[in-house]
């Protein structure tokens, strides 16, 4: 058995990492864990930048702020060629630069005496039960020893892979930010929108275009793969998407895949644990800040207690996820994903979604943090009995709104 450096390494300081850090070192103590990320912060991260209800609340249990330039969204608005509606939130989405606020986020961590050493990622692993350790190369040829490795190493993550084997091809997202056209300033402000149009293009998913700071524009698509389509289709789309509105893009739009939640995926092993992207992400909305928050004092709690008891197999963890508020809303939308934008039957729930006022009130105030949905069996049953007696209708206006 080789000597310990540190009882936690963190692989990844991103914000699932930062939240598995912060709230191990409130359990434990900052001194024993040691967070590593390649990056050398602050860097480039795309994403839509929204941080919902859910993500503050999040933070706010973990002691942390938002300290950098945001905008706050007061609206929701969901787009289908001609249709429009508008839904209010009863919080504020905040929409932030990635590059600003996982550089802080790092700060934050760094104030609270956790060490975060940018510059050198984790190479590779290896697990040893015997010792009941793992043997970590870093990308400067460091060798580390830890009891227990968190997997926050996003996307790519060596951990997901050594937990949970996916041969599913991961959701697809390109993203880029513009300055705002002067013409569409007015429909931007405190407003994001959603506009489900390419989908009749065969995209699966949706174009967004989010006010960020500085008067800029955070726009990009999403697509799942129940459609195949290559990375230069999706980015071919999304030009043509925001072409509409005034937004020519040349070369900013940046691609990234992202694995999506799957409630019966492992997410522990032997001394291995995922949290974040590494964990899956939403598969209907891309969503992953808040996800990757929340992973955070989950996979502390399983830590903590495996160094309690010098059980370090994480065989609870998965559950322990899959029954929390983030688990249980994951869940439910790979179930809606799989619906909205299944080949087959995706009219039959955009229809839902574009022309059920209530549908549209439930899920805002499930992005603003004040409604957990997958707690609101009744009145999703409710939307799906007025959908099966008005869906003829509904399908009517959608493919006049195309």
């Amino acid at each position: 058995m080789s000597k310990v450096d540190r009882d936690v390494v963190v692989a990844g300081a991103g914000p699932a990492g930062v939240a598995a850090a912060v709230a191990l070192a409130a359990r434990i103590g900052a001194e024993r864990i040691l967070c590593l990320d390649k990056a050398r912060f602050p860097r480039d991260k795309p994403c839509g930048g929204g941080l919902t209800g859910h993500a503050h609340a999040a933070m706010a249990a973990l002691g942390l702020r938002v300290r950098v330039p945001r905008v706050p969204c007061v609206q929701g608005r969901i787009v289908y060629g001609s249709s429009r509606h508008d839904v209010a939130l009863e919080r504020p989405v905040d929409i932030v630069r990635r590059r600003e606020f996982d550089a802080d986020l790092v700060e934050q961590a760094r104030e609270r005496g956790i060490e975060i050493v940018t510059g050198e990622g984790m190479a590779d692993f290896t697990v040893d039960g015997a010792a009941g350790q793992v043997a970590i190369r870093t990308t400067r040829g460091r060798h580390l020893i830890a009891r227990a490795l968190v997997g926050a190493d996003g996307a790519g993550s060596r951990v997901r892979r050594a937990v949970s084997a996916d041969d599913r091809p991961p959701l697809r997202l390109f993203q880029a930010e513009v300055d705002t056209p002067p013409e569409l300033a007015e429909q931007v402000a405190g407003r994001m929108i959603y506009d489900f149009s390419l989908m009749a293009r065969g995209l699966r998913g949706y174009l967004w275009l989010f006010p960020a700071p500085d008067g800029r524009l955070n726009v990009g698509a999403m697509h799942t793969t129940s459609i195949k389509k290559s990375g230069a289709e999706i980015e071919a789309l999304l030009r043509d998407g925001l072409a509409p509105y005034g937004i020519v893009l040349r070369d900013e739009a940046r691609g990234w895949p992202a694995w999506r939640f799957r409630s019966r995926a492992r997410l522990g092993a032997p001394h291995l644990i995922c949290v974040g992207d590494a964990a899956g992400i939403d598969a209907l909305t891309g969503e992953g800040i808040a996800v990757g928050l929340e992973h955070g004092p989950i996979a502390a709690d399983a830590v903590e207690r495996a160094l309690a008891t010098g059980d370090f197999r994480f065989v609870d963890y998965g559950r322990a996820v899959r029954r929390a508020v983030v688990g249980r809303e994951l869940a439910l939308d790979a179930r809606l994903a799989a619906m909205l934008y299944a080949p087959r039957t995706a009219n039959l729930w955009l229809s839902l979604i574009l022309f059920d006022r209530r549908v549209q009130q439930l899920y805002a105030a499930r992005v603003s943090g004040s409604e957990v949905l997958a707690d609101r069996g009744g009145a999703l049953l409710a939307a799906l009995a007025r959908h099966a007696v008005t869906a003829p209708g509904r399908l009517a206006r959608l493919r006049a709104a195309a």
